[in-house]
């Protein structure tokens, strides 16, 4: 079991750029790693996942513009996300998964304005 907790979120104009973090309290490097999202009254959907082993996977609505990343020697994963729309408005989460067990961080509100 790892904790997971996410920073880098705020408002921004659309356009514009942030980076999303999510510091692990122990190691990452066996755990699938992913970023979700959850807008007012809809249902939480993958943003996107990245494997242990580097292979990354997105969302079609945000394929071009975000970019995942991990960094397993400082237990942090990020989330880059550029040209961000008023749709992008949502409370994002970060996961881990190894196994069976999933840990989930807290979340970290991004509100994009128009």
């Amino acid at each position: 079991q790892v904790q997971l907790v996410e920073s880098g979120g705020g408002e921004v104009q659309a356009g514009g750029s942030l980076r999303l973090s999510c510091a692990a309290s122990g190691s990452i490097f066996s755990y699938g790693m992913g970023w979700y999202r959850q807008a007012p009254g809809k249902q939480r959907e993958l943003v996107a996942t990245i494997t242990s082993g580097g292979t990354t996977n997105y969302a079609d609505s945000v394929k071009g513009r975000f970019t995942i990343s991990r960094d397993n020697a400082k237990k942090t994963m990020y989330l880059q996300m550029n040209s961000l729309k008023p749709e992008d408005t949502a409370v994002y989460y970060c996961s881990a998964v190894i196994g069976r067990s999933s840990n989930w961080g807290q979340g970290t509100q991004v509100t994009v304005s128009s």
